[in-house]
């Protein structure tokens, strides 16, 4: 998180592609880059005009080594409807770098630090650097569960501004919220109508979209049982996929053993999951958790509702479920099929 963001005259490494090869997407230099955007599924490029950045016509795919076109569609997100379809005319201060970066400054564009670093997340601290205490800074592992999952929602999410526009410009990002405050006084999440789909949820309410792990988590059963995202999550990095505190199974299975009270109820993972230990199909965030929301091309990202997506949602509302993901060249009535024979299954919540 603390590297998402960079300069490539200060970093020439940052760049991944070479762009000394000719793409008829590329119409820019190495020259025209004043940053480069994340680097795990998909590399952005911005260019600085007056004071202000704008996101260029490309972007990387990082898993197919290709270049893709990049602009927001009209339509695709809430803010399209108030910018020009024109990336020049689209500045990444209102619409991205609230949540890129430490204490932006709407009025002057100034930061204190580019990415996500320590005051993002624990307040304001010059306090604290100044005389070192555990009372002078915010711990989020301190707080009560709301406002320790805020601190990861105020980014990880879909929404607006309470007060839109401000000073004439339309806002992405919760402009005036630091660690300390109350985020519900600054933002509301983008609204879902059940039933429909919308460009950022499916029909049943789960997102489709990427960043919106905040928008999903809130409508878990882990959320309402006070979890917190670093409960799996340590934002200071980890040798595990996703910085999660420890391997994914490793992780659910410490809260979610066989027989446990918070389930699954069966003897073994195994007689659970209706797969062989080791196999993908036996992983617990393959199904509850399935890869369902694009962040670039076929690439997605995982769901965070928790919640089993079954075949009959897949029907009625062409919600993706986690048996498609895998079985993908399966019939479509293939899921619903082998359900029907997993007797330590409800059927009448498998049918629904």
């Amino acid at each position: 998180m603390a590297n998402v963001v960079r300069d490539p005259k200060t970093h020439p490494d940052a760049i991944i592609p070479d762009l000394s090869k000719a793409d008829p997407l590329v119409k820019f230099t190495r020259d025209d880059i004043a940053f480069v955007y994340g680097s795990k599924w998909k590399q952005r490029y911005f260019t600085k005009k007056g004071d202000d950045y704008y996101p260029l016509g490309a972007q990387w795919d990082v898993s197919h080594r290709v270049w893709r076109a990049y602009q927001a569609a009209p339509g695709s997100d809430w803010w399209t409807a108030f910018y020009p379809n024109d990336n020049m005319q689209r500045p990444t201060g209102p619409l991205c770098d609230g949540c890129h970066s430490v204490n932006y400054d709407i009025r002057t564009k100034s930061v204190t630090e580019w990415n996500a670093g320590c005051e993002k997340c624990h307040g304001p601290g010059a306090t604290h650097a100044a005389k070192p205490s555990q009372e002078n800074i915010i711990n989020p592992a301190r707080l009560d569960f709301v406002q320790a999952n805020n601190v990861c929602i105020q980014c990880h999410s879909q929404g607006q501004p309470l007060r839109n526009p401000i000073e004439g410009k339309y806002y992405d990002w919760p402009v005036g919220f630091e660690v300390g405050k109350n985020l519900q006084d600054f933002w509301k999440l983008e609204e879902h109508k059940p039933g429909a789909q919308s460009f950022t949820h499916f029909a049943d309410g789960t997102a489709h979209k990427n960043r919106m792990q905040g928008n999903d988590f809130i409508t878990s059963q882990m959320y309402t049982h006070g979890v917190s995202c670093f409960s799996c999550h340590d934002v200071h990095g980890t040798e595990n996929n996703a910085d999660l505190v420890k391997p994914a199974n490793v992780l659910c299975l410490e809260c979610h053993g066989p027989n446990s009270p918070n389930g699954p109820r069966a003897p073994t993972i195994e007689a659970h999951t209706h797969h062989k230990a080791g196999s993908a199909g036996n992983e617990c965030v393959n199904c509850h958790m399935p890869k369902i929301e694009q962040t670039i091309a076929d690439i997605n990202v995982r769901a965070h509702t928790f919640k089993f997506i079954t075949p009959a949602t897949t029907a009625a509302l062409n919600v993706p479920n986690a048996c498609a993901v895998c079985h993908a060249t399966e019939p479509p009535d293939f899921a619903a099929k082998a359900l029907k024979s997993w007797t330590n299954i409800s059927p009448w919540r498998a049918a629904q």
